[in-house]
């Protein structure tokens, strides 16, 4: 009882943490709006994989080795970051393009593609490991059950692939996806730049 007690309260504590406004919001949404409501939700399983990485890598002590040794979080921060300005370009550079150029058999995007860039999306920010890390100390006991090892991980996945496939079918209804056509280069643009505050974010660590 006190196994599930626990897991309840981690679960919670991770849902409040997907539900909050991030890099993989955005580029979940805009796959599910742009380009078809399965690309959302390959992008999102590429996510829910990232999330129950890091959940992996947080519950065996990575953030002990971040702290301990600052260089790496400074790099790992340098490279997501990067990865997020590099993302945000391509999102405005292709703002006044019609979505017909995405639906093109030769260019466009791949279910495994989607998958990937999901995947790389989530890791691209080291602070969740820190975030998970923090969680599973306040609420994991001194003495953590072997079959936590794997079980965290799992309910990280379906937990934050859970989550984004719900954005996905939602935001990839009929009625959004009118509301993207009509206003296509706006939602692009602003898109883009909140991808590009929040990679300037994790790159200086602005608050």
């Amino acid at each position: 009882m006190d196994s599930l007690i626990i897991l309840g309260s981690i679960a919670a504590a991770l849902m409040l943490g997907a539900i909050s406004p991030g890099p993989t919001f955005i580029y979940v949404a805009k796959n599910s709006i742009a380009i078809s409501r399965k690309h959302g939700l390959f992008t999102a399983l590429g996510t829910g994989t990232g999330a129950a990485l890091f959940g992996f890598l947080a519950v065996i002590g990575l953030q002990a080795v971040l702290l301990a040794v600052p260089s790496a979080y400074i790099v790992l921060k340098v490279f997501g970051g990067l990865y997020l300005l590099w993302l945000a370009f391509n999102i405005i550079r292709h703002a006044k393009e019609p979505v017909e150029t995405h639906t093109d058999s030769k260019t466009q995007m791949s279910y495994a593609q989607a998958y990937r860039w999901g995947l790389f999306t989530q890791l691209s920010n080291p602070k969740i490991t820190i975030i998970l890390a923090s969680i599973f100390t306040a609420l994991l006991p001194k003495e953590i059950p072997t079959y936590f090892y794997f079980v965290l991980p799992i309910l990280c996945f379906f937990i934050d692939a859970g989550w984004y496939s719900l954005v996905a079918v939602a935001l990839s209804a009929e009625k959004p996806r009118r509301v993207y056509l009509k206003f296509k280069k706006v939602f692009d643009r602003v898109a883009g730049g909140v991808m590009t505050l929040l990679g300037l974010k994790l790159i200086f660590g602005m608050k």
